[in-house]
């Protein structure tokens, strides 16, 4: 786990606190009677927890499918249309139809080339983060909003007391929590869900950044599977499955480091993508951003940050962790340094003496495209070679002889 991450800890201890202090949790006292019609207050906040859950792992999958559920257990008219927008059928329905295009464009990815599904694949990386972003400002608070309220409203019919371990008997008038529920819930529900989103987010990019349609299946089958898995639980039972979602949000807390690299260079480059930025960049003369491509000097892989060259020729990699925390330094060692030209981005290779071979160093976003020679220049790199498919096309194209005649030598 990196060392960030340890910032989040208070904010783990307090979701915890906020769920023991709830006032419902305690349920009626022994032998009293539960209402038939009606969730305990205990089993709304577990169905709370596994929809927040399962909407962080696919945002559009998740909010159609909790809203198509809320649409189908409403009986009336009156409570369709009284439904929140996300449970109204035109939203739902072209929603759901929308994950089926793309769950389609997965099964048929092992039979296409791989440079004919990237665009496809970007656009659906685009829609995650919009429809991520939707559900974290409007869907979970409006979820977390209506939970709270029939959690109240079960905790008022059992205001008068409550049994606490079988040590005594606790007055909830003399310890009323629903104020500090109300305060924390929504904005933790909110960081839960962002740390489960980003977890989830990383299978687009490794979408993108993946050579073979197979992978990419594999990866969303795995995904689906695991959505799958949290509304099964949740709908059998959903104690059982509110607890595979803490284990679900505990394992994305320990790679939400890793994840989040992932974001960031998954952002980069859809972005530079869509908007062709190569077509308007301009090289820096020094401090150009660029992402590791492997372990540099205890640097974790895809960290996100500048390349300055000194006086004295060194080269060194600047970068703030999480993107805000204090910068750090390392140096790239200069050794075998080549700009390597691909056919979506480029990238810098070195010579990796552990073990002693060559290997790509750092990666370079598509906005660099048709700028390598330049950057090679800039930063004093012997020269550029042909990487990845545009390597394979070159070497097609001599096979064929379609490559540039050479001069005749002169005589």
């Amino acid at each position: 786990m990196d060392w960030g991450m340890k910032r989040f800890v208070p904010l783990i201890l307090a979701l915890f606190c906020a769920v023991i202090l709830v006032p419902s949790v305690s349920a009626a006292p022994a032998g009293a009677k539960t209402e038939s019609k009606g969730q305990t207050p205990g089993i709304e906040l577990a169905t709370l927890a596994s929809q927040v859950t399962g909407i962080a792992i696919s945002p559009m999958l998740g909010v159609s499918g909790v809203g198509a559920y809320k649409w189908m257990k409403a009986s009336t008219p009156e409570e369709k249309a009284a439904l929140p927008w996300y449970a109204q059928v035109s939203f739902w329905l072209p929603a759901m139809l929308l994950v089926g295009v793309c769950a389609c464009k997965d099964t048929i990815a092992p039979l296409l080339p791989p440079g004919m599904k990237k665009p496809l694949d970007i656009a659906e990386a685009v829609e995650n983060k919009i429809s991520g972003l939707v559900a974290a400002g409007a869907v979970v608070p409006s979820l977390v909003a209506m939970g709270l309220k029939m959690i109240m409203q079960s905790s008022a019919l059992d205001h008068h007391s409550t049994v606490v371990g079988g040590l005594g008997m606790i007055q909830v008038g003399m310890f009323d929590t629903s104020w500090l529920l109300t305060i924390l819930m929504v904005p933790l529900s909110i960081a839960v869900f962002a740390v489960v989103w980003v977890v989830g987010h990383a299978i687009n990019v490794l979408i993108l950044i993946s050579p073979w349609g197979g992978v990419d299946t594999a990866l969303k089958g795995m995904r689906t599977g695991v959505l799958s898995l949290v509304a099964a639980t949740a709908y059998i039972d959903p104690v059982v499955g509110a607890t595979v979602s803490v284990i679900i949000i505990l394992l994305a807390y320990l790679m939400a480091g890793w994840a989040f690299r992932l974001m960031v260079f998954g952002t980069e480059f859809t972005w530079d993508f869509f908007t062709l930025r190569s077509r308007r960049f301009q090289l820096l003369a020094d401090g150009n951003k660029l992402f590791t491509a492997r372990e540099v000097s205890g640097v974790p892989m895809r960290t996100y940050g500048r390349l300055f060259q000194e006086a004295d020729g060194k080269l060194h990699f600047k970068f703030r962790p999480w993107l805000v925390l204090a910068e750090r330094s390392i140096e790239i060692p200069r050794e075998g340094l080549v700009v390597g030209k691909g056919v979506f981005y480029s990238e810098v290779i070195g010579f990796d003496k552990p073990a002693d071979k060559l290997d790509t160093l750092l990666l370079l976003p598509p906005r660099y495209r048709g700028h390598e020679d330049l950057f090679a220049r800039t930063y004093h790199i012997s020269g550029t070679c042909d990487v990845g498919l545009r390597k394979a096309w070159g070497w097609i194209r001599e096979a064929f002889g379609f490559g540039a005649k050479k001069p005749a030598a002169a005589i």
